[in-house]
C-alpha cells in the first residue's frame, strides 16, 4: 500500500499588503527535498507529522513529494502555485493521497486555492484514487472541494493544538478506505456567516459547538465531521463558516447531519461575536482586574491573519501610559533591528519603531531605546503548537524604552510560545504587561499563566473599518445583520 503525501498550504489574506513569493514556502521550515520530509517532522505537532505516525502503525508506504507551507500573506502568484503543483509527482501508481492544506488559499486570478490544488492532484491520479486532506479550522470550504476529495477532516481545536493528531485521523481513514473497503460520502453544509473571536474551543459557547461536533461524529456510520469558522480576510464568494460531515455509504445522511449542526451554530449566531476594545480601553478595565501578568493581543495586527506585524497603536498606548515591567511582542522591523545589530547591546540608539509597510498601520514611532540583545533569530518552539520544531525570526533585537522591552524582528510570526523570547533574554512570564500581535494562537503558551487576556483592536489592514467586501455575492452575518 503506497500512499502519496503533500503539502501545499497557505492562509491568503486578499486584504494584506504583503506579497507571497515562492520563497515565502519555504522560508517557514526550509526547502525540503523529498526525502527530507518524513526525518524533518517525525514526532512533530504538524498534520504530515500524524501522516508519518499513521504510516508506521499501519505498516503502509508514505511517499513524500512536496512539503511547502508559508507564512499567511497577500494572494499567492498563479505561476508559482503552478510551479509548485508541478513537483507534486507520482513516481509509480498510488493507492491513495494524503494532502496537508489550510483551506483558504486564493492564488491571482484563483479564488479558490485548495480546489484548485486538488483538481490538479486528481488530474495526477486519476478519479479512483482516494484523496484525504487536512484542514486547518479556518477554512473556507467550496462544494467544488467537496466534490474533488473524497474526505476532508479540519481541525478542531483553537489554538490548533491538535494538528498531528487529525492527520493521525486522516491516515487511519485513508486505511479503511483502502484496506477495508469505507466508502466514503461527503456533504457540505455552507453558514452564511463570518465566525467571529468566540471561537476559542477550550471555552464557553465554542466549547458547546464541539461538544456538539463529537455527539455528531459519534452517530452510526458517521465517518468524519468537522466545523470551518472560517478566514473571512479574504474577498471571494465562497468565504464563510460551514459544517462538513463524511459517512459510509450514505449521502443523504452526511447532508442531513451537516445541515442540524449548521442550523443550530447559525441561531446562534450572535453568540459567536465579540466587541473588542483599544489597548487604552483594555489597559483601564486590566488595571481594575488586577490580575497580572496582563495580556493584550491585538487582533487586528495578527501576522497568523497576513497582517505585516508593524502596527503602532499598541505601542504608543503602552509608552504614553508609562508602563514598567511591559514588553511587545513582536514587532516587524527589519530595517531597526539591523540598526540594533550595528550598535551593539549596550547601546543607545535613535529608532524610528514599527509603521514601515503601509500608512494604515500608523506611523512610526520615534525613540531613543537601550539595546538589551540581538540575535540573528533562531530558535525552538516549545509548544504545544509546533512542538519539536525549529523557527527563526531573522535579524532579531530587544531595546528597551523606560519600563518598556520591544522585540524587533525581521519575520512575520506570531508568539505562539515563549521559546523566542527567552532567547533574547526576556522572560514575559516576569512582565506585568505583555503586547502581542495575535487572535488566539498565543493562547497555547501564554493562557496558562496569564492573569488575565485582553483581546484589543488598533488600527491597521485588517481594522473591520479598512475591509471592503466586493464580492460576495450574499448577504454575510453580521455584515448587513439579520
Amino acid at each position: 500500500m503506497k500512499i502519496l503525501t503533500g503539502t501545499l498550504s497557505h492562509e491568503t489574506s486578499t486584504f494584506s499588503p504583503v506579497p507571497t513569493t515562492l520563497e515565502s514556502f519555504s522560508e517557514r521550515f526550509g526547502e525540503l527535498q523529498p526525502d527530507q520530509i518524513i526525518p524533518a517532522f517525525r514526532g512533530v505537532n504538524i498534520p504530515t507529522s500524524g501522516f508519518i505516525e499513521g504510516a508506521e502503525a499501519h505498516g503502509f508506504e508514505l511517499a513524500p513529494t512536496i512539503f511547502a507551507e508559508a507564512h499567511p500573506s497577500g494572494p499567492v502568484p498563479k505561476r508559482d502555485l503552478d510551479r509548485m503543483l508541478r513537483l507534486m509527482k507520482a513516481e509509480s501508481p498510488a493507492d491513495g493521497v494524503l494532502l496537508e492544506l489550510h483551506g483558504s488559499m486564493a492564488a491571482q486570478d484563483i479564488d479558490d486555492g485548495e480546489a484548485y490544488i486538488l483538481t490538479a492532484v486528481r488530474d495526477l491520479v486519476g478519479p479512483e484514487v482516494p484523496i484525504v486532506a487536512q484542514l486547518d479550522i479556518h477554512s473556507n470550504v467550496s462544494h467544488r472541494m467537496v466534490e474533488l476529495a473524497d474526505v476532508l477532516i479540519g481541525r478542531e481545536t483553537y489554538p490548533e493544538v491538535d494538528m498531528a493528531a487529525r492527520g493521525r485521523e486522516c491516515a487511519d481513514v485513508m486505511v479503511r478506505i483502502v484496506r477495508d473497503g469505507l466508502r466514503p460520502t461527503m456533504a457540505l453544509s455552507p453558514i452564511p456567516m463570518f465566525w467571529g473571536l468566540n471561537q476559542v474551543t477550550a471555552h464557553p459557547p465554542m466549547s458547546e459547538a464541539i461538544e456538539r461536533l463529537h455527539r455528531l461524529e459519534a452517530e452510526p456510520g458517521v465517518v468524519a465531521a468537522s466545523i470551518a469558522t472560517c478566514f473571512p480576510l479574504a474577498d471571494a464568494p465562497h468565504v464563510g463558516a460551514s459544517v462538513y460531515a463524511v459517512t459510509d455509504n450514505d449521502a443523504a445522511s452526511a447532508q442531513r447531519h451537516a445541515d442540524a449542526l449548521a442550523a443550530w451554530i447559525y441561531r446562534r449566531r450572535a453568540d459567536w461575536q465579540q466587541h473588542l476594545p483599544s489597548t487604552r480601553e483594555a489597559l483601564a478595565k486590566a488595571e481594575m482586574l488586577g490580575r497580572y501578568p496582563a495580556v493584550f493581543a491585538d487582533r487586528n495586527d495578527n501576522t497568523g491573519g497576513g497582517s505585516p506585524g508593524d502596527s503602532t497603536g499598541m505601542l504608543r498606548t503602552f509608552l504614553d501610559s508609562g508602563l514598567k515591567d511591559a514588553c511587545i511582542l513582536y514587532i516587524v522591523d527589519h530595517e531597526s533591528a539591523l540598526a540594533c545589530h550595528r550598535a551593539g547591546p549596550g547601546a543607545t540608539v535613535s529608532l524610528q519603531v514599527g509603521g514601515k509597510s503601509t500608512p494604515s498601520q500608523g506611523p512610526p514611532i520615534p525613540v531613543d531605546a537601550v539595546v538589551e540583545a540581538v540575535s540573528r533569530g533562531d530558535f525552538a518552539y516549545n509548544g504545544p503548537m509546533y512542538a519539536g520544531l525549529r523557527g527563526n525570526m531573522g535579524v532579531s533585537a530587544r531595546i528597551r524604552v523606560d519600563g518598556v522591552h520591544i522585540l524587533l524582528v525581521s519575520v512575520r510570526e506570531q508568539p505562539f510560545d515563549t521559546a523566542f523570547s527567552l532567547t533574547l533574554g526576556l522572560d514575559p512570564r516576569k512582565m506585568r504587561y505583555i503586547g502581542l500581535k495575535s487572535a488566539a494562537h498565543f493562547r497555547a503558551g501564554y493562557e496558562e499563566w496569564a492573569g488575565q487576556i485582553q483581546v484589543v483592536s488598533e488600527p491597521g489592514v485588517h481594522s473591520p473599518d479598512a475591509i471592503n467586501y466586493e464580492r460576495l455575492g450574499r448577504r454575510v452575518y453580521p455584515l448587513g445583520k439579520k
